[in-house]
């Protein structure tokens, strides 16, 4: 059946979890060892609630298992979890989701057909839950920002895959509507906690000077920004059975559909959204930048292809930033960077971190040295800030700020010139119409404010 297609008020949202809780009061009584927290169970009151809305392949990975969660089994395999709903606009993801969940939990509780876990088609259902503490997005680009702000407002805490954003408008709202409600939010840049800690090594080390003064940088990845061209083509297909297309969409400028819908519709983005917020977190995380100073941003010219281009950034700490790779290193291109110092350089990705001394990274880190924030799980960082209502590594500021400079990169590789970026006011300086591309006109009724 057709979601039809029209924002949920708050009378709706609690409306609508009056009744889930009344058809989850209707559910027989048992008391299995989970409920009394034996058996390696944690008791009900201890444990968070959670949604997840997004079922694709990283949506899933978190919540059954995969290649994003590093914990066996995801989210419903923990013991400090309770899942009670999962949502994707693709039927055949939800219900597999669902069944999933459901098997997991009567196995692993002791409870012969165990309904517990509800599927939903539209995120709204789950938002106007009460008994929801906290949702994970795992979404098409354009749905991140404005799905994240509407769960803070019905009172989730959230966690965010990449890209966190699309434009510099939503990630400065994002970080106002995090403020406002006081939710709990933590975007998924899991480097910063997994991969051995090569990462935050890497990080502690040049901070504390063992490569001198940090000159520069290289990215080995293009930055990106949102650059909707217009759609011409007549071309349509028949939307799959199950696929609610127009929910989809959402915000987005419509299109028919026209094939297989994966993060983001083709010509809708310049540049690199999707991987460039690990490398480009790694790299503001390790150069440490005021985040109140102003930015400069340029491209190189290049007659024929953008993916070819490289865009500089130069930080009013000094550090020059390139988003091509450094010549002849194979470690960086994995989600990390190159770093290049008066007395030496390092590189870091997933795979590797080395030195060059190697002495560098013989030089252990100090008591007196500089530390950053440290957590061994992304996911586990989550639950506990969601316990203690702590910031989490990877807060809206920090994330905001990321997108950011991935954004202006983008802006700067579409308009070809030197631009300066004032993280303060939110706007290039001098420069209406590089402006003009930090914010877009969402589709009605999607507007950032819905």
């Amino acid at each position: 059946m057709k979601t039809t297609w029209r924002p949920m008020g708050r009378r709706q949202f609690l409306r609508s979890g009056v009744r889930i809780a009344g058809s989850v009061a209707a559910f027989p009584m048992f008391l299995p060892s989970s409920v009394l927290g034996r058996a390696g169970w944690r008791p009900p009151s201890e444990r968070i609630q959670m949604g997840f809305v997004g079922l694709g392949g990283q949506g899933s990975g978190h919540l059954m298992g995969g290649a994003w969660t590093y914990i066996p089994g995801g989210y419903v395999a923990r013991s400090d979890v309770q899942v009670l709903a999962v949502c994707d606009v693709r039927r055949e993801r939800r219900d597999r989701a669902q069944q999933r969940c459901n098997q997991v939990y009567a196995e692993s509780r002791g409870v012969a057909g165990f309904q517990g876990v509800q599927s939903y088609n539209d995120f709204r259902e789950v938002l106007g839950r009460s008994d929801i503490d906290a949702v994970l997005l795992a979404l098409p680009y354009h749905w991140a920002a404005p799905m994240s702000m509407m769960a803070a407002r019905s009172g989730k805490d959230v966690y965010c895959e990449k890209p966190v954003a699309i434009t510099v408008r939503e990630s400065r709202l994002l970080v106002e509507t995090f403020r406002r409600y006081g939710r709990v939010y933590q975007a998924g840049t899991q480097q910063r906690s997994e991969y051995g800690g090569k990462f935050r090594l890497a990080c502690e080390l040049v901070r504390n000077h063992r490569l001198g003064q940090l000159k520069e940088v290289y990215a080995y990845r293009q930055p990106g920004a949102f650059f909707p061209t217009p759609w011409t083509s007549d071309a349509q297909r028949p939307v799959p059975e199950g696929f609610d297309w127009e929910l989809w969409l959402g915000p987005h400028p419509w299109r028919p559909f026209n094939g297989e819908a994966g993060h983001a519709l083709p010509g809708m983005f310049i540049g690199d959204v999707n991987w460039s917020p690990h490398h480009y977190d790694i790299i503001q995380w390790i150069v440490n930048p005021d985040p109140k100073a102003p930015i400069e941003v340029w491209c190189d010219p290049v007659p024929k292809r953008n993916d070819e281009a490289v865009v500089h950034y130069r930080y009013a700490n000094g550090v020059v930033v390139h988003s091509n790779g450094y010549p002849g290193e194979p470690v960086g291109g994995e989600g990390g960077a190159c770093f290049v110092g008066t007395e030496g350089r390092l590189a870091v990705d997933r795979s590797a971190i080395v030195s060059y001394p190697a002495t560098i990274l013989q030089s252990p880190i100090g008591p007196n040295d500089e530390r950053v924030y440290r957590a061994e799980s992304m996911s586990g960082n989550f639950l506990e800030c969601v316990r203690s209502r702590a910031r989490t590594i990877c807060d809206p500021e920090i994330a905001a700020y990321t997108i950011q400079a991935i954004l202006i990169g983008g802006i700067a590789l579409i308009l070809r010139r030197r631009l300066t970026w004032d993280p303060v006011k939110g706007e290039f300086i001098g420069d209406e119409q590089a402006n003009r591309l930090l914010s877009y006109a969402a589709r009605p009724p999607w507007g950032l404010g819905a």
